[in-house]
């Protein structure tokens, strides 16, 4: 099985594709989406093209994204909701199924405790698929976050 974990977001939007079993997970292919010197609408449209080129050449099986969590930034909220209706589209346009996880699962999933920070995650991210260095970016990071939670958790009733 090989899902797609995205972190939605207008100016990064990060990605990654893992692959393998729950006891054994590989890292495929990971990055970030976003040019910021586009325009909001083009970012979007970014999103939309960036996203579906890589569901064309990856073929992943399912597509899991972190649920939208209300922010006191009503703008960045709003923009992230925006980047997530995109995403949610594509991902049905190309026939994925979608799980939706909120960052307190996601922590859940990977550490065992719903109030880690992001160095803890990134830390058993990095223990699980056994990579060197952390990402740039940390969008990056928590979509593989992401992605592994759906291969531990969506992996139990995946059926293709």
């Amino acid at each position: 099985m090989i899902v797609l974990g995205i972190d939605p977001g207008t100016t990064r939007l990060g990605y990654a594709l893992i692959c393998g079993t729950p006891q054994k997970p590989a890292l495929l292919k990971s990055g970030v989406i976003g040019n910021a010197k586009l325009g909001r609408s083009g970012r979007l449209k970014e999103i939309y093209t960036e996203l579906t080129g890589l569901i064309l050449k990856e073929k992943p099986d399912i597509l899991a994204v972190e649920k939208l969590f209300f922010s006191k930034n009503v703008r960045t909220a709003l923009a992230v909701a925006e980047a997530r209706g995109i995403i949610l589209l594509t991902a049905e346009m190309a026939g994925l199924k979608v799980y939706e996880y909120a960052p307190q699962e996601i922590k859940i999933a990977l550490t065992s405790s719903g109030s880690a920070g992001k160095v803890q995650v990134a830390r058993m991210v990095k223990a699980l698929l056994g990579i060197r260095h952390f990402p740039r970016w940390d969008d990056e990071s928590d979509a593989m976050a992401i992605a592994l939670t759906a291969l531990v958790s969506a992996g139990r009733y995946y059926e293709k």
